[in-house]
């Protein structure tokens, strides 16, 4: 079974929502800060650029053996997006991925985000998760930590390979 990524999440402080090119402007803004792609290269991308990507990742994986699942956080409390998770399903396996905001950082969001991911994923019949996380970069590390994840020896493009098996639904 495959995890379904036009699913909408919730969270205790969060609405994830299957991102769509509707999305593009307001997550242009909430992800401008350069500092971002400290560990990852590149830029901030602009609105445009979102909307096209945004585009490709709604209309899913061309690979039919694979399921891409992209959900922006919009934060309840003040209805602004303040990111994203992300995962590419392989049978029984994904790969996780977690961006907040520069101003919305150190709040938990991105832990609380992929906690409800992981839910859905487990839900899904998904046994194992993975993170690529760069070894300088401590705060995606902690997130990784608390959910579980730990690192391997494994490294592909200078980020190391986290990883844990999930709980049978």
């Amino acid at each position: 079974m495959s995890p379904d990524p036009a699913a909408p999440l919730r969270s205790e402080r969060l609405d994830l929502l299957p991102i769509g090119p509707e999305h593009a402007e307001e997550m242009a803004a909430a992800l401008a800060d350069p500092a971002l792609h400290a560990f990852t290269g590149g830029r901030p991308a602009t609105a445009e650029e979102l909307r096209a990507r945004y585009a490709r990742l709604a209309a899913g994986s061309p690979d039919p053996a694979e399921t891409w699942g992209n959900w922006a956080l919009r934060l309840r409390s003040d209805g602004r997006l303040t990111g994203y998770v992300q995962t590419t399903v392989h049978p029984d396996a994904a790969e996780l991925a977690w961006v907040v905001g520069t101003p919305w950082q150190g709040r938990g969001l991105a832990t609380e985000a992929a906690r409800a991911l992981l839910a859905h994923l487990t839900v899904a019949g998904v046994t194992t998760v993975t993170a690529h996380i760069h070894p300088d970069h401590h705060a995606s590390a902690a997130i990784a930590r608390a959910l579980g994840l730990t690192p391997t020896d494994e490294q592909q493009d200078g980020e190391t390979r986290w990883q844990a098996g999930l709980p049978r639904p």
